[in-house]
């Protein structure tokens, strides 16, 4: 019982301080309800965004911004304008998942599927993910910035997030980070280049040019450090490879940087060739497809030689001339002969042209692609094998390198 008069006495001191202590006592204030990830209304915007695009109304797409967010203001007009100078036609955004949780800020990061083509140049559309990030607060949802960086191995239009020149002819058009004008003129003198060797080529050719290296290679949907050292390549402008995709010339600023006038032309032209081609779909050997792109490229070109062959001559003076035309890895951008094999795949179609002229190697290019014969055909146009050709292809390597 003294154990429990004790206890009883330690109760009753405890409530009368409670009573008697000068602070008042406050109940904590009940914690606000943790923000949610809210994909329905996150869905709706993008429909509306989609429209805002469509209509050119920049200010609908502004308005669609998460509260006081000026940033994503701005990216959001700057996305209806980029399409309405483009002539993007066929825009679509849909929701499709979250990439993470909401953070304290109510922000979480989501993908949405981006299908679009450019109005009288493309014929099939693209489709890629892009990222999009979103706001919540409260039962409001907002757009809080568009991601400019790949998904992954999705490809991101240089338009969808940043400023965008864009210059356009009947026949051209170019969609440049900057310097658009330059680009344009050397788009514009690939055409006819072109032409001269496929006249029947209905032009429509489109380059695009991010703002650096790691742009392009976000724009591919490559790993960073991809296309580094490369000037230009064509492709489909979502990296599918698609054959229905559109495909277009994307140049790396800063290689064509480096290069003189006439060889940021030889670049540019060498890629609408590509293009002209349908090289994108293209079964023939490596050393056929780049070798009789630059046939056309420098085929009016007046350079001697020593420039326009000067790294495979190099290469022949040093080791001797190659055992066999340049195969796949040849043309790896980090292989030593990089450069090399572009020259000797055109030095080796510019002796099967000598031998049966212009026109009839143009024949076999295009009956060649998707043959199932490639030797036999060989054979039966330039009137000798394979191997015998790639000796007299060596024998002429020596030549010319004295």
């Amino acid at each position: 019982m003294a154990g429990l008069s004790s206890f009883l006495a330690l109760v009753v001191g405890v409530a009368l301080w409670l009573v008697l202590r000068d602070e008042s006592y406050v109940a904590p204030p009940p914690t606000a309800p943790a923000q949610r990830v809210q994909p329905a209304p996150a869905a709706a915007l993008l429909q509306e965004l989609t429209k805002a695009v469509r209509d050119a109304d920049e200010e609908a797409a502004a308005d669609l911004a998460s509260a006081s967010n000026a940033a994503a203001q701005e990216q959001l007009r700057t996305l209806v304008t980029n399409a309405e100078q483009i002539g993007l036609h066929d825009v679509s955004l849909r929701y499709l998942d979250e990439l993470g949780g909401i953070d304290p800020a109510g922000e979480w990061p989501a993908t949405a599927t981006l299908t679009w083509r450019f109005d009288s140049f493309d014929t099939g559309l693209a489709t890629t993910e892009v990222q999009v990030d979103f706001a919540a607060s409260g039962n409001s949802v907002g757009i809080a910035g568009l991601d400019g960086v790949s998904l992954e191995s999705a490809a991101t239009p240089i338009w969808f997030a940043d400023p965008v020149q864009v210059r356009r002819t009947p026949e051209t058009l170019v969609v440049a980070a900057q310097r658009a004008d330059d680009y344009s003129l050397l788009a514009r003198r690939a055409v006819p280049v072109v032409r001269r060797v496929l006249p029947d080529w209905p032009g429509g050719l489109v380059v695009e040019v991010p703002a650096s290296a790691a742009d392009l290679d976000a724009a591919l949907g490559a790993e960073p450090g991809t296309f580094g050292n490369v000037a230009g390549v064509t492709a489909t402008v979502d990296g599918t490879g698609s054959r229905g995709a559109p495909v277009h010339v994307f140049l790396n600023p800063a290689r064509i940087r480096e290069l003189r006038p006439a060889g940021a032309q030889v670049v540019v032209s060498h890629e609408a060739a590509h293009v002209a081609l349908d090289a994108t779909s293209s079964a023939l050997p490596v050393w056929l497809s780049e070798g009789f792109a630059d046939y056309v490229a420098l085929r009016d070109v007046p350079l001697p030689l020593r420039t326009t062959a000067g790294q495979i001559i190099r290469q022949v003076r040093r080791e001797g001339p190659p055992r066999t035309l340049p195969g796949d890895a040849d043309f790896d951008e980090e292989s030593e002969y990089f450069g090399a094999a572009y020259e000797a795949s055109w030095l080796a179609c510019r002796l099967l042209a000598e031998r049966v002229g212009e026109d009839e190697l143009l024949r076999f290019y295009r009956q060649a692609d998707g043959s199932d014969d490639f030797a036999g055909l060989f054979r039966r146009t330039f009137e000798l094998g394979e191997q015998e050709f790639t000796e007299r292809w060596r024998t002429a390597l020596s030549d010319l390198a004295g």
